[in-house]
């Protein structure tokens, strides 16, 4: 049997449609009830109702280790998709127990229960930091401890620092490290919320970049990463490097929206994060833009994809047909 962690989640959501349309046996873990609703709604937009149903879902948390023992009965397979995303520094501590403290426990009953293999989903956050002479992130990266990250990627690398450690004990691992991931709008994080925006009207832009990855590329990378003998490697997803203007721009475009116009500039940015911190320390309002964010906006970034292409003779879906594909599969 296999245990997805994380499966209310965008990725998880995916990987699990994935999986049951296989045939596979599967459990996967809930908080809330009312979080399976959009997994249920995921696959109703496949047409795919009937198979909702073959899920075995378990009330369990990755933070409280007696639901976790009854999670790993008859395990063999693990994919960990549960991760906290924020980058609010206020949710530093929320941060480090979820994804570190609560990696390290799917790690430790992987070992104790001697499940085959696990798949752990990272992020491009975690991988490392470009020295001088280099110019593409790649799965060989050093990471700079002395260069300031968000709470987010320091809890992510930290998280793949647990899988590291399992790995050494003599468990199988994978690791993936995703770029944006795009994928159904159901979800309101991540992708799901550029989505969102634009179809209001969005028209500010920056000219940062970074990667981006269709949500069923990543989810095909990580089934054949797991069905394969390999082990105690990392891989990059990304597909292709969009700026956030062409990525607003195409998105707008696909849904017959307003391109975006107004070109927000470094400065403009770091008045608006120090509003938000103002807002959000004295009249208690939910921090929408931290420093970091305010920052990563406008940084240009490159990784490579070449690993993942070697190892798993791997195909990426462009961009524009994912994007596509998204708006088409959500106006039936």
């Amino acid at each position: 049997m296999i245990l997805v962690t994380g499966g209310t989640g965008l990725l998880g959501a995916q990987l699990l449609l994935h999986l049951i349309e296989k045939g596979e046996t599967v459990r996967a873990i809930y908080r809330n009830t009312a979080t399976i609703e959009k997994t249920k709604s995921l696959f109703k937009l496949h047409h795919k109702e009937v198979l909702f149903q073959k899920i075995h879902w378990l009330k369990a948390d990755i933070l409280d280790i007696p639901s976790l023992e009854i999670a790993f009965e008859n395990i063999s397979y693990v994919y960990h998709c549960a991760a906290h995303i924020s980058f609010d520094p206020k949710e530093e501590n929320q941060l480090r127990k979820v994804n570190i403290e609560g990696t390290a426990n799917i790690v430790n009953f992987c070992i104790d229960k001697k499940v085959k293999k696990l798949c752990h989903v990272s992020s491009i956050a975690a991988l490392g930091d470009l020295a001088q002479n280099e110019k593409i992130i790649t799965e060989n990266t050093e990471w700079n401890p002395e260069i300031y990250h968000s709470d987010y990627a320091i809890s992510k690398y930290g998280a793949e620092m647990e899988v590291w450690r399992g790995f050494q004990e003599g468990l199988s691992v994978v690791i993936v490290n995703p770029g944006i991931i795009l994928g159904s709008t159901i979800w309101d994080t991540g992708s799901g919320v550029i989505f969102k925006k634009v179809k209001k009207g969005l028209s500010f832009y920056t000219k940062g970049q970074t990667g981006h990855v269709s949500v069923t590329d990543v989810v095909k990378a990580m089934t054949q990463l797991m069905q394969s003998s390999i082990s105690g490697e990392r891989f990059t997803l990304v597909a292709e490097h969009f700026t956030y203007e062409k990525i607003i721009t195409l998105i707008a475009e696909k849904t017959g929206k307003n391109p975006p116009k107004t070109y927000v500039k470094p400065w403009l940015t770091s008045i608006a994060w120090k509003i938000d911190w103002f807002m959000a320390t004295f009249f208690r309002k939910k921090r929408s833009l931290s420093k970091f964010a305010a920052q990563s906006i406008h940084t240009v970034d490159w990784y490579s994809n070449e690993k993942i292409k070697k190892t798993l003779n791997f195909e990426f879906q462009p961009i524009e047909a994912a994007v596509e594909e998204i708006i088409r599969l959500e106006k039936k």
